[in-house]
């Protein structure tokens, strides 16, 4: 096998609550994440030598500081490959909005590189490999429900979340996550129940589980970008159950019965941010 071709989905958080920092400055969180059927297409082809990263959106920065390319550079470092790798992105998951786009491309692209190189390592093993470039890729490498906590990189797969739809929405706005988490106030958030959050997961209550979601971010973003509460009512006021913020944002999220009613509010919501998506879950 030369060439492959995959799918990187995105994820929201469910919940999502910060118990303290670490000396390092990393933060310990408790979230529970979930996949959705919101994805980008990445093409992979072994070539004799390099990695080649390219994009139907402009590339900026350095190679280094791409984590498509550092994915693939960790492997065939790793592992002495005597080859390299082409990599394609068409990119459909919004930049920089909370929906883990580049590290889910990071986490396909670890993926197919053990694949392409047939170099027979685990979920597990991969899922080692990848948190050292960012939290968030053992958990895009696991996908579906789980509850992440110490960095997010401690994972417990959870039963499938209860049938419903997400409206995701992005406003035209970028939020520094190191912003959002070096100005959150611990002491003066309400946190939520993560834990009931999961019991009503496990219990297959809708209602529950819309009734506790949060997330301790928006106290620091919403309050700087006023689109993020817009967004939130429009939903509400269109059949959500329940509406937040996914990670330090911008991207909100509504939950919905079903597809057919997130579609009916996405062109109302739509009106307020310029990426809309209706999606069910993966």
């Amino acid at each position: 096998m030369n060439i492959l071709h995959s799918k990187a989905y995105a994820k929201i958080n469910l919940g999502l609550d910060v118990t303290g920092v670490l000396d390092k400055g990393y933060h310990l969180v408790k979230m529970i994440m979930q996949t959705v059927d919101l994805y980008d297409d990445i093409d992979y082809e072994i070539i004799d030598s390099g990695i080649e990263v390219s994009s139907d959106i402009q590339i900026t920065g350095a190679p280094a500081d791409n984590l498509v390319y550092r994915a693939a550079d960790l492997l065939l470092n790793e592992f002495s490959i005597n080859g390299g790798i082409r990599i394609h992105i068409t990119k459909r998951i919004p930049m920089a909005a909370g929906l883990a786009g580049g590290s889910s491309d990071a986490a396909a692209t670890l993926k197919a590189v053990n694949i392409l190189y047939d170099l027979g390592l685990s979920q597990e093993e991969l899922m080692r490999l990848g948190v050292k470039l960012g939290a968030d890729i053992p958990y895009c490498l696991l996908g579906g429900t789980a509850l992440a906590e110490g960095i997010g990189e401690v994972l417990t797969p959870l039963v499938k979340c209860p049938e419903c739809a997400i409206l995701l929405a992005k406003p035209d706005i970028s939020v520094s996550t190191a912003y959002v988490y070096n100005n959150l106030q611990l002491d003066s958030v309400v946190h939520p129940d993560i834990d009931g959050i999961k019991k009503a997961i496990v219990s297959r209550d809708l209602s529950g589980m819309a009734a506790l979601c949060g997330n301790v971010l928006e106290s620091v973003t919403e309050k700087q970008y006023p689109v993020i509460t817009d967004i939130k009512k429009a939903m509400l006021e269109n059949g959500a159950r329940t509406s937040l913020m996914s990670g330090s944002g911008p991207t909100v999220f509504g939950i919905f019965d079903d597809i057919y009613d997130a579609r009916r509010a996405l062109p109302i919501v739509h009106e307020l941010a310029r990426d809309c998506f209706a999606v069910t879950l993966i």
